[in-house]
């Protein structure tokens, strides 16, 4: 008796690799490959736009690490110290800032910084004591001291400084890089992601998606130890030949699945990591092993050390993706470190002490290797703090902290076409607010794509008759030219 197969739109994996076991694989590949080629005939103007061309001008970058401090560091206890927070230490301020405040029942007195601050390089850069190896660093970076923000709750916040819009479902800024630029290395993701193991920042993985760009510009999320994607490599060995034939069979039967769902983004963003996977066994593993690196480097990155360890290996990871052609690579910290609501004291230098000596030696190794002049390095939070105290329960001093502030954040950039050793912007004299050459979030949107060359006004996917951007609709923002070289 003959065994039938009635390869109907229903077809599953489970039963196509049933009856391949049966013995009839030929005629259902036939099926298959006759429905690929009948549906890569269809006219271009139907399918989906993946990405623009590339770059729009020359860019001064290649390629940008984005160290994330999710919490809010604080600006005066780190890069911009204020005297005047010394001399009026203690002094009522509340009703000055008012509205300003988001936990207005816990607000206390000015507070001047627990740290000291001195000048550092031959820019005389000013830097707290609790950031000892970013500075030596100085004569790299420009300090942006007048950036602000529109809100003062971390989610909106949040989504503010990653999407360019206070809501979720906007893409990310990497998807948008990726978008604009797609991967010099096709065997590794545009866009990757490198968060803290001990856990998700707030928003989580909503931090790094496409939203309604095409789903294959999310980030791809890496792990640091062990294999840098779950169950990217296949349980048992086989040969290399029956492996591409399984990923072809499997291949065609998710076009047929998605031609029947032409508007479910969430099954383009698997279809297209499926295929990213199979290229990146070898690509992804060889990025993260660190083996390869001297014991110096890894010493140099804090590797070994336990309060360093992790940030250090996920820091020489990012050079590691850039020197592969990665465009975008984005570390995180798990939770909230840098809001420091209490004991800023101990906490902010706990924050420094896991973060500081990686990214001053990620710094030092894109120089050392002639990969700064073209990688735009980015650090900085969703907002800044209050130059008045937030009071613990019961008052104790010592264990006080700062509320967040949305009207003043330092942020710094570093390579890639900025200028090294500089100062841009001003502070009022407590550090509250932004008062001279302000930064708003998309002018240092604009100004990031601008390095990558690409314009933020023709960077944009139309949605709902409208030119969607990372910079928003309707905006008109500046790029900040003063600090470019």
């Amino acid at each position: 008796m003959t065994q039938e197969i009635q390869i109907t739109e229903k077809v599953t994996r489970r039963s196509f690799f049933e009856h391949i076991a049966t013995g009839v694989q030929g005629a259902a590949l036939t099926w298959l490959l006759q429905q690929d080629l009948y549906a890569d005939s269809s006219p271009p103007e139907e399918q989906e736009k993946e990405s623009i061309s590339g770059p729009h001008h020359r860019p001064r970058a290649k390629s940008v690490v984005h160290l994330f401090m999710n919490g809010g560091p604080s600006q005066m206890d780190l890069f911009d110290p204020k005297p005047m927070l010394d001399k009026f230490h203690g002094k009522e301020h509340f009703k000055q800032i008012a509205g300003e405040v988001e936990f207005p029942e816990r607000a206390g007195a000015l507070m001047k910084s627990p740290f000291q601050f001195s000048r550092h390089g031959e820019s005389g850069m000013w830097v707290s004591d609790v950031m000892p190896h970013l500075a030596k660093q100085v004569d790299d970076i420009t300090m942006i001291r007048s950036m602000y923000t529109t809100n003062l709750t971390h989610e909106p916040a949040l989504y503010k400084i990653q999407s360019g819009s206070e809501f979720t479902g906007h893409p990310s800024l990497g998807a948008w890089v990726s978008y604009g630029l797609g991967s010099e290395n096709q065997n590794l993701p545009a866009y990757v992601v490198l968060d803290d193991p001990l856990g998700l920042p707030v928003n989580g993985i909503e931090n790094w998606q496409a939203g309604f760009l095409p789903a294959q510009h999310q980030g791809t999320r890496f792990r640091a130890t062990g294999s840098p994607v779950l169950n990217l490599k296949p349980e048992f060995e086989q040969p290399a030949s029956v492996t591409q034939l399984e990923r072809d069979l499997i291949s065609r039967l998710d076009r047929i699945h998605q031609r029947q769902r032409t508007y479910h983004h969430q099954l383009e963003a698997r279809l297209s990591t499926y295929s990213l996977a199979a290229r990146m066994q070898i690509a992804a593993s060889d990025a993260l092993d660190l083996s390869q690196e001297t014991a110096e480097t890894q010493k140099m990155y804090g590797i070994g050390q336990p309060v360093t360890e992790s940030y250090g290996r996920r820091c020489l990871i990012a050079r590691r993706l850039i020197e592969r052609g990665v465009r975008f690579v984005q570390l995180f910290i798990n939770s909230q470190i840098w809001d420091t609501h209490s004991a800023i004291a101990s906490n902010l230098k706990s924050a420094c002490q896991r973060t500081d000596q990686p990214v001053a030696a990620l710094l030092q190794d894109l120089k050392q290797r002639g990969l700064l002049d073209e990688t735009l390095v980015m650090w900085g939070g969703e907002m800044g703090r209050l130059p008045i105290a937030q009071l613990s329960p019961d008052k104790d001093a010592r264990k006080s902290g700062r509320d967040h502030n949305k009207n003043a954040i330092c942020t710094w950039m570093a390579g890639g076409g900025v200028k090294p050793g500089l100062v841009f912007g001003k502070t009022d004299e407590l550090g509250f607010a932004a008062v001279e050459n302000r930064v708003s979030v998309p002018d240092w949107h604009a100004t990031m794509l601008h390095l990558l060359g690409l314009n933020h006004e023709e960077l944009f996917i139309k949605r709902n008759g409208l030119n969607e951007r990372l910079t928003g609709v309707g905006n008109h923002p500046r790029i900040v030219s003063e600090i470019l070289a």
